[in-house]
């Protein structure tokens, strides 16, 4: 029915209520100068006929575009990069929705740095995307932004409290419980430590993995004892230093739980250590470089995020906010992968 539905025209309309193509018109758009029994023709064959309007032909007539602003870090997140690829490729998709994008890159790390990039759309977008940073003057300018008619939606990242629209990413709580659960098992036993790395506790995020993982390994792993968390700005030179100071204090490591980005860091401490083999490194995010360490042994696990799933989840959330349609709460949810050597895709 739905294929059938496509091809309906309002020419088909006109036909099957004997009217003019002008009559439909006026009815489909509410005008004046009608007939209730022949507007009343007209809707039975809409009904009959299941006419659907095209609603960019309608934005088309109307010569009506939407402009939506991405906002993504600086820096070298491979995670990121592939994020920003993918919202790329999506604005390809909306220019056939008469919608374009454009991308701004700032330290969301840095929240006066990141709220007066926010500060600076005001009044030149209809929607904002942005990873954010769940701080007050973030809060403050996505709050202020949306107080101006801006639709804004977070980003892999989310300020709760806010008047963001929309979350579009994956549950982080259950995502550091994943990540705990493993750690409990790949450990096989062992007694001993367990560092956790972050970019930053100031990205919500990080927090709630940090928070799923602990609540996991403390609760039900009485051999494993995690370490006070250490903050590497998903730098992977930071958390290669990072690393390294983690295996000089702790010689008996069990474990890595990089909660963030920056493993390239990690992996070159720990085969630089000979440690690569026996501590279970378990990070987030199937990239080039986690593919190459789950291959190679040095990563046990990877815990996903469909960065394509992401992007494209984004522009249908602000672009269905703007044309006023209902979007599908299932296509939007952002499922949590995980990842072995023995199955990457």
């Amino acid at each position: 029915m739905s294929m059938i539905a496509e091809r309906i025209t309002l020419e088909d309309v006109a036909r099957e209520a004997g009217v003019s193509l002008a009559t439909v018109d006026r009815v489909l758009n509410r005008r004046p100068g009608v007939r209730e029994k022949t507007a009343a023709k007209v809707q039975a064959a809409i009904a009959k006929l299941g006419y659907r309007p095209d609603p960019v032909a309608a934005r088309l007539a109307r010569k009506e575009t939407f402009r939506f602003c991405f906002i993504l870090p600086t820096g070298t997140n491979t995670f990121m990069s592939n994020l920003e690829e993918q919202v790329g490729a999506t604005a390809e998709w909306l220019v056939t929705q008469r919608a374009f994008v454009d991308m701004v890159h700032v330290d969301v790390f840095d929240p006066d740095v990141l709220a007066t990039a926010l500060e600076r759309l005001e009044g030149r977008y209809h929607g904002v995307a942005v990873i954010a940073l769940d701080h007050p003057r973030v809060r403050a300018a996505i709050d202020d932004l949306v107080a101006r008619g801006s639709a804004v939606v977070t980003l892999v990242s989310d300020a709760p409290t806010s008047r963001r629209l929309r979350y579009v990413g994956i549950d982080n709580t259950a995502a550091g419980r994943t990540a705990g659960t493993l750690m409990g098992r790949f450990s096989g036993g062992r007694e001993g430590p367990v560092a956790l790395i972050a970019g930053s506790l100031a990205l919500r995020d990080h927090a709630e993995r940090q928070f799923g993982f602990m609540q996991v390994v403390n609760g039900e792993f009485a051999n494993l004892r995690t370490l006070p968390l250490r903050e590497g700005r998903d730098d992977s030179e930071l958390t290669r230093k990072v690393t390294e100071d983690i295996l000089a204090a702790h010689p008996d490591l069990v474990g890595i739980y990089n909660v963030g980005a920056g493993n390239r860091g990690i992996a070159a401490a720990l085969e630089a250590a000979g440690r690569e083999r026996d501590v279970v490194f378990i990070g987030h995010d199937l990239t080039a470089y986690t593919r190459r360490f789950l291959v190679r042994g040095i990563m046990d696990a990877v815990i996903n995020q469909d960065a394509g799933h992401e992007a494209r989840s984004a522009a249908r959330v602000l672009l269905a906010h703007c044309t006023g349609e209902p979007i599908l709460p299932e296509q939007e949810r952002i499922r949590i992968d995980i990842f072995l050597r023995d199955n990457i895709p």
